[in-house]
């Protein structure tokens, strides 16, 4: 029977054990681990995603699943409604308030809920993303990606109870692990999660990001296999007069950008006055509109975006493309579709790239080779500029084409364009727009970052011990002798307050004679109390100091219905410790 409890208890003392080593942020080897469990999830998730979306696409359009040309007019119309109509009752049924998805989301439970994301929320944006793809909607599917794969990470750190600085952590990763698996990017997606969540650079929080990563696009090559996503001839600048188109390439890119993230905001906005379920109606209206004058605009439109990175297109053509892609995924997005913003982004960079190839070559030859060159870099401009993020932009081309030789043009245009929409348009990122828009913010602090990389029980002070305020000299002498740091005091209240054991044994040093020891009224320091998680980060309890107007806390965890245990204790002074030293 011993034997039987024993192993029947020992699985919960190793989590428990692991759970308070998972709160030091420098427990490199088992945030590794984490990282890289979350990784495969995503892959996994995303290969499902991928495989539905495409079945269906391929049994519904002719050809090859992006074919929406070959549809009829009736239908282009039809199908993006009847889509946005699916998706607005599945949300007013199911969706219990959830007020956007995509990265935006996942950045908003960052700052707001330590990563702590919903299984609900998962599959929303699973079911409405693939909805919203196949019945043709201007959207791309990177931002349900980075959703599934933070949700995925943050799933099974809520499952197994791990601290919220863990949970953060594989809410990271699993972003990382979405946009690797989706481009077959690895290093993309980390620069991605560092840059977008504004996360801090470290050993310890690098790591198990870019294993993340790496495992998740294992599972994605294994499944669809590793050729470049899209193909581009090798091109090496000859002269620093091909700069000069660049530079134009990366301007008018940054104007496009404060053009796409305005249009978002104010969709969004717009969109407020409607009920929801009549907003998505309207949606599905404005993407049926669009698809009928300009199918290219519909779905993803990789077909589309090989085109353009294959050869110039008419300039009448890539003018109309420009607009109507920018409208159809403005109230697409804005009205509450949940897809992503990143594919368009590349989409209209690319148009762009076209354009400027055909302005370029009324000056000078431009074959083949040059107009999809222009249009990669333009491909990269939009997206950094778009997103804020000119790192993971720069890192995306040159993996999405497998050509270097892209990286010091990719440069220029990428950092013009970032700088044009954000100081000659101040503009922020799409994603910034579209939580501001909902009523939300973002925003990096760095003190509060480091605070958020630890939990409480990796601070906490252990040597404590619990008593209540009435005792005899033989019991305060025998706690003397355990040496305790702090006494937490219990009164009909529960912990209440906390002070030094040396003020015990002080007190009693000066009265000999005393034989019942009162703790509130011996002279001492007591600091009044309150309870804090043991999930809690160093951060949250914090903020839990400041809200109760308390000068410590006790951190606990419920082990029984009616029954915490009492982990240790947290000043205020160690939290400030934690972050200063």
């Amino acid at each position: 029977m011993l034997f039987r409890r024993f192993f029947h208890h020992r699985p919960r003392l190793n989590l428990e054990a692991l759970r308070l080593r998972l709160s030091r942020p420098d427990a490199l080897f088992w945030h590794a681990l984490l990282g890289l469990i979350a990784g495969l999830a995503t892959g996994v998730l995303i290969v499902g995603f991928r495989l539905s979306v495409e079945g269906l696409q391929a049994v519904m359009l002719p050809l090859h699943g992006e074919n929406y040309e070959a549809l009829s007019l009736g239908m282009r119309l039809l199908l993006p409604l009847a889509g946005a109509l699916a998706i607005g009752v599945i949300f007013v049924r199911f969706a219990q308030g959830i007020p956007v998805l995509g990265v935006a989301r996942v950045m908003e439970r960052m700052e707001y809920h330590q990563g702590h994301l919903r299984a609900r929320g998962l599959v929303l944006q699973f079911v409405g993303a693939a909805i919203a793809i196949v019945s043709g909607h201007s959207v791309g599917r990177e931002g349900p990606h980075v959703y599934l794969g933070a949700a995925s990470g943050s799933l099974i750190g809520q499952g197994l109870t791990l601290p919220n600085n863990s949970i953060r952590n594989m809410a990271a990763c699993g972003t990382a692990a979405g946009i690797a698996a989706s481009f077959n990017t690895p290093l993309a997606g980390v620069i991605f999660a560092l840059e977008v969540l504004a996360l801090e650079y470290s050993i310890a929080g690098f790591i198990p990001i870019i294993l993340a990563a790496v495992s998740a696009n294992a599972v994605s090559v294994a499944v669809f296999g590793s050729a470049p996503v899209f193909r581009v001839h090798p091109f090496l600048l000859t002269s620093l007069s091909d700069l000069l188109p660049v530079a134009v390439l990366g301007l008018a890119a940054g104007a496009m950008s404060a053009a796409y993230i305005q249009a978002l905001q104010s969709c969004a906005q717009f969109g407020k006055r409607f009920p929801y379920f009549w907003r998505i109606a309207l949606a599905g209206l404005a993407a049926g509109l669009c698809g009928m004058l300009v199918p290219e605009v519909m779905g993803l439109g990789y077909d589309t975006l090989d085109r353009l990175l294959v050869g110039q297109l008419p300039w009448a053509f890539l003018l109309v493309l420009l607009l109507l892609k920018l409208i159809a995924t403005s109230t697409s997005v804005g009205f509450g579709i949940p897809g992503g913003t990143i594919g368009p982004a590349l989409f209209m960079g690319a148009v762009i790239g076209n354009l400027v190839a055909g302005l370029a070559g009324l000056w000078v030859p431009i074959d083949a080779s040059h107009a999809s060159y222009y249009a990669l870099l333009g491909m990269g401009a939009m997206m950094g500029a778009s997103l804020q993020a000119p790192l993971a932009a720069l890192t995306a081309i040159v993996e999405l084409a497998h050509s270097p030789g892209v990286m010091m043009p990719g440069m220029l245009a990428i950092i013009l364009a970032v700088v044009t929409t954000s100081q000659l348009f101040r503009k922020d990122s799409l994603f910034l727009g579209v939580l501001r828009a909902n009523g939300l913010d973002y925003r990096a602090n760095p003190v509060v970052s480091l605070l958020r990389r630890s939990g409480v029980g990796g601070a906490m002070n252990t040597n404590f011990r619990r008593q209540a305020a009435l005792m005899t000299r033989d019991a305060a002498e025998r706690l003397m002798a355990e040496g305790p740091e702090w006494i937490i005091i219990e009164t009909a209240r529960g912990p209440s307050l906390l002070m030094p054991g040396i003020a015990i044994a002080s007190h009693l040093a000066q009265d000999p004679e005393a034989q019942e020891i009162d703790l509130l009224a011996i002279p001492a320091e007591r600091l009044e109390l309150a309870a804090v998680h043991l999930q809690a980060t160093l951060q949250e309890a914090l903020d839990i100091l400041r809200s109760r107007g308390v000068e410590a806390l006790y951190v606990q965890r419920p082990i029984a219905p009616g029954i915490d245990h009492i982990y240790g204790v947290l000043t205020k002074g160690r939290i400030e410790s934690a972050y200063r030293y």
